[in-house]
């Protein structure tokens, strides 16, 4: 039987730690008016850090001789970049194994997290990580800009800087709104600005690129704030500042009178191709061919194993283009909500339970996918699904699509369905081009022969193939 007494031993070695006799090592910590002396034990230091086992032997260590003592060396050591509030609690944990974080400040606990990752504390590191993502997140919101700062320059802390910029993305306002804001490094700003799912209307990016960019640039900002006395310098200026930044802009998300307002007067700015792809989307509607990049993508959540939320707000623009003549990525007027009603892994694949789930449901987005293949094909319902044998309907507002895989922006079919009668199958069936039989889905493009190049029947000689999906998804789509 073994007897534990690690609490006597922790007890034990913290009174080693803080006698004043018998040590053979003086740790110099931080620099000037903020310095201070730890007399600590080289023993212990090399037994529980791989950092202080190298260091204390190696050369930029130095001797001499104990003021108390003439016959033992006294190893120096010097670690000016760590805080000797900071420097105490690591201390602490490396004689007893202990860290009490629940007293002490957000700055504190972040220059240990930074000091344990110099001195490969593993085990402090990752708990002090989880420390601050748990419970001290209304401090990191309040300083995103000094955390993002420090956690951007240390590699290991890349669970804190995902936690960072998920939370930024969810939330823009607490750091938007700092008064720090401007002097954000322009990495951390341009890993944002390039997120597809910054929850940030695309205007407001722009104000804040202005913003931050005028206080970047020399010679503008405070002592030079008004706009209408600039010269072409100070333009100038302003577009080097922020040139890597502007094709972050989704200014496809942007309105026409935000645009003329907001955009407009900084045209100086903006490269001239850009300026001009821009400008002829909202004369001609025509989607910029260089410079587009997809909508931010919070506004539209979906619940699905087959495609990512990104895609979700594709097709709920599309179900507002019912004309057919916009297939761009762009934004929906409306927020479309999209409830899971039936996944074939989940509850089978059979129409009993399709119908069971599905049944009166009202408009429905349906998703597919093949086995062994990445595309993803669907179809959007504007209707019930149908349970009579035969029944004729008018298929306006309903459609078909593809994509190559689940996080495909660019290169998506859709096929919208003509106005007119059109027999349809009872169960999961989108104008007879995608239906359901039994286990088996079927891509039919007999009806339109426009379908094929959706479904890939193009090479199919009797324009239809079946085969069991890998998974099937039914949603039911509402607006609010």
């Amino acid at each position: 039987m073994n007897s534990r007494f690690h609490s006597d031993l922790s007890k034990d070695l913290l009174l080693m730690l803080n006698d004043k006799e018998d040590y053979n090592v003086i740790i110099q910590v931080g620099e000037n008016h903020n310095m201070k002396e730890f007399r600590t034990h080289s023993n212990i230091l090399r037994a529980r850090s791989p950092y202080f086992k190298s260091a204390l032997s190696a050369k930029w260590t130095t001797k001499r001789n104990n003021n108390n003592s003439t016959k033992n060396n006294i190893i120096e050591f010097k670690k000016p970049n760590i805080d000797p509030k900071v420097f105490e609690i690591i201390l602490k944990f490396i004689y007893t194994g202990e860290v009490d974080l629940y007293r002490q400040s957000g700055e504190n606990i972040l220059g240990v997290l930074v000091a344990s990752d110099e001195l490969l504390l593993k085990k402090l590191f990752d708990h002090v990580q989880d420390y601050l993502i748990e419970r001290e997140t209304s401090w990191i919101k309040q300083n995103f800009v000094h955390v993002l700062h420090t956690v951007f320059k240390v590699p290991n802390c890349e669970r804190l800087k995902d936690y960072c910029l998920e939370s930024i993305c969810a939330n823009p306002q607490p750091l938007i709104t700092s008064e720090d804001f401007p002097l954000l490094d322009k990495d951390i700003l341009h890993s944002l600005l390039e997120r597809d799912n910054l929850n940030l209307e695309e205007i407001v990016a722009w104000d804040c690129l202005i913003k931050w960019g005028i206080d970047q640039t020399s010679g503008l900002g405070s002592e030079n704030n008004d706009r209408t006395k600039w010269d072409d310098d100070d333009y100038e200026a302003l577009k080097e500042t922020i040139s890597q930044f502007i094709p972050l802009i989704r200014f496809v998300g942007i309105s026409p009178a935000d645009f003329y307002d907001k955009v407009r007067p900084y045209k100086a700015v903006i490269p001239y191709y850009i300026y001009e792809e821009v400008t002829e989307f909202y004369y001609k509607n025509a989607l910029p061919k260089t410079t587009i990049l997809p909508p931010r993508y919070e506004k539209t959540q979906i619940e699905s194993k087959l495609i990512k939320p990104k895609l979700a707000e594709i097709i709920a623009s599309w179900i507002e283009r019912k004309d057919g003549k916009n297939l761009s990525p762009l934004s929906p007027t409306k927020t479309y909500k999209f409830d899971l009603l039936y996944r074939s892994n989940r509850d089978g694949m059979s129409y009993k339970t399709f119908r069971l789930k599905c049944k009166g449901q009202g408009p429905c987005l349906g998703l597919v996918k093949m086995k062994n293949k990445n595309k993803i094909y669907g179809g959007y319902n504007s209707r019930n699904f149908s349970y009579s044998r035969v029944e004729y309907y008018n298929p306006i507002g309903s459609f078909i699509f593809s994509f190559e895989n689940s996080e495909d922006n660019q290169n998506m079919k859709i096929n919208r369905f003509k106005s007119g009668l059109l027999p349809r199958k009872k169960g999961f069936n989108f104008g007879d081009a995608i239906y359901m039989s039994g286990r088996y889905i079927h891509f039919d493009s007999k009806h339109d022969s426009k379908i094929s190049n959706v479904l890939d029947l193009a090479d199919v000689k009797d324009e239809c193939i079946q085969f069991i999906p890998e998974n099937v998804e039914v949603f039911k789509v509402t607006t609010s």
